[in-house]
């Protein structure tokens, strides 16, 4: 499925006619670097577990990768949190120039709606998909999410904090991925509920075990940079509740996220399985 999902970023990049040549080259190099695709994986198997068609629900996955691809070179860039790898390879901004790397992340965002709001139909559904992914992008959850990310510590409880972050800066695109997956496939209010509940605790095991892994992990292995949270202050779960408590954490979660499946039998399966899955990632 995960090449099926490369091959259909690539067919909606639109950067054939009319797109000066570096910027379609940066667009491709940021969107096509080799990653897990676990956004748009969520939106098709949602759609799968609601009795959809995976085809029918690929432009909501191009998409959400769309959008997920703009913000990690953004989040690149060095008045934000200046990285210099990313997926294994130099980020945009290094491999390009900063100013192009800014051009392909505007690029992205925009492409992504022109996907969903061309593709998707009828009329009413490429709205309701439009607007999902246009607030689980915007101020309040995913650019607020960095927002308050860079601003770093500050006075409260720092695990509320926390957990506030990450329900905007990772959460939200993660859950806003299933929901366009179960919209496309017509899911209704039981399914969507059961859906978020799953979404929920999975965005929480990513955001662990992301933390985990800039905590302990190899960066050739990782594909970025690692330390790079505790050196520069931001909270993290290892640093607020420790590693132990961290890995007690995503185990529960991991079981809470399969247990929301329920409702759907075997038609979920592979969700639950993506949710195992997350323990023991290396990258």
């Amino acid at each position: 499925m995960r090449d099926e999902v490369d091959r259909a970023l690539a067919d909606r990049l639109d950067c054939k006619s009319g797109c000066p040549p570096r910027l379609a080259e940066a667009m491709q190099y940021a969107v096509l670097a080799p990653g897990k695709r676990l956004r748009p994986l969520l939106a098709l198997l949602a759609a799968k577990a609601c009795g959809g068609d995976i085809h029918q629900s690929m432009p909501a996955a191009c998409a959400v990768e769309f959008i997920h691809a703009y913000s990690l070179v953004h989040d690149d860039l060095p008045a934000m949190d200046d990285d210099d790898l990313r997926r294994g390879q130099p980020t945009c901004h290094k491999q390009f120039d900063e100013a192009t790397a800014i051009l392909v992340g505007d690029a992205l965002q925009a492409r992504a709606f022109e996907v969903l709001a061309t593709e998707l139909a009828p009329a009413n559904l490429a709205a309701r998909a439009c607007a999902a992914l246009a607030r689980a992008a915007g101020a309040t959850m995913l650019v607020g999410g960095q927002a308050d990310d860079l601003a770093g510590t500050a006075a409260g409880d720092q695990r509320d904090r926390l957990e506030s972050i990450h329900h905007r800066k990772t959460a939200a695109m993660i859950l806003v991925s299933i929901e366009l997956g179960a919209l496309t496939a017509g899911a209704n209010d039981e399914q969507m509920d059961a859906l978020h509940a799953y979404g929920e605790r999975f965005g929480l095991v990513f955001q662990i075990t992301d933390d985990l892994l800039d905590a302990q992990g190899d960066q050739q292995q990782v594909g970025k940079r690692v330390g790079k949270d505790a050196n520069r202050g931001k909270l993290t779960y290892p640093t607020i509740v420790g590693v132990d408590e961290s890995r007690r954490l995503v185990e529960q979660l991991v079981e809470e996220a399969q247990a929301a499946l329920a409702p759907f039998g075997e038609s979920a399966e592979p969700l639950r399985l993506l949710a195992r899955m997350l323990v023991d990632r290396n990258r």
